[in-house]
């Protein structure tokens, strides 16, 4: 897919993110990014968590950005997903979508049938990664993320707005190992923004405002204000 034009499936998460990343290093030209906006936090498909943070980053990127909207209802929402990959194929002539999937065949198998039927290729550079290895190459290659919801047992509200370093991904691992969740939150046990990394040229993300709200169980950061400052030389 060198030369060939890619509609990335974009988050502002931590995988969304590195794999744009992988991309473009791999000789993609990425025009846009495809993000969904789902009425159904617990949506199967999608990343809820703070979603409206993509029209940030796709500035941070300076990429555009199409949007697509759905009530989140399990397999109807795949309807909605491909009207959002044929607009944004009429509007900016993609031949391929790029994903983030590491390891879920629930979301690969629905992507890859969807651009199938639009006559896309599909591109997942991080697809079947060992996933520890990876985490810690996304934070040495200096992508600052923050956790934004946590969903399973091992992780407490302490995570939540927490950048991940190192040191807290060698305790996430032994936490991970006990409690036999996912360290990459595939299984959507932890949701993830890039606030910073090497692809955000000029701006990173600054929040103003958050709350966090705990349920006993889980909870989540909720961005209430966020801007766009200058990165620091």
């Amino acid at each position: 897919m060198q030369n060939k034009k890619v509609g990335m499936m974009y988050s502002g998460g931590k995988d969304s993110t590195y794999a744009l990343g992988k991309l473009l290093q791999e000789g993609c030209e990425v025009v846009c990014l495809i993000t969904m906006i789902s009425e159904n936090s617990e949506s199967y498909m999608l990343h809820t968590q703070n979603i409206e943070m993509t029209k940030l980053t796709s500035e941070a990127l300076n990429l555009p950005i199409v949007i697509g909207h759905t009530r989140g209802k399990k397999e109807e929402e795949l309807k909605d997903i491909k009207q959002t990959i044929i607009g944004a194929r009429e509007k900016y002539g993609i031949e391929g979508i790029g994903t983030g999937a590491i390891a879920s065949q629930y979301q690969k198998t629905r992507i890859d049938s969807i651009s199938s039927d639009c006559g896309l290729t599909v591109l997942s550079p991080i697809w079947g990664v060992a996933q520890s290895f990876y985490m810690r190459t996304v934070i040495l290659e200096l992508y600052k993320f923050i956790l934004t919801s946590v969903s399973c047992q091992g992780l407490d509200e302490t995570w939540l707005g927490k950048e991940l370093s190192l040191t807290d991904l060698e305790k996430l691992e032994r936490l991970s190992s006990k409690y036999k969740f996912n360290i990459a939150f595939e299984g959507g046990e932890a949701e993830t923004l890039v606030l910073d990394c090497p692809l955000y040229k000029q701006k990173r993300i600054k929040i103003l405002d958050r709350r966090i709200e705990w349920n006993g169980y889980f909870g989540s950061l909720d961005i209430k204000r966020a801007i766009l400052e200058d990165k620091q030389s």
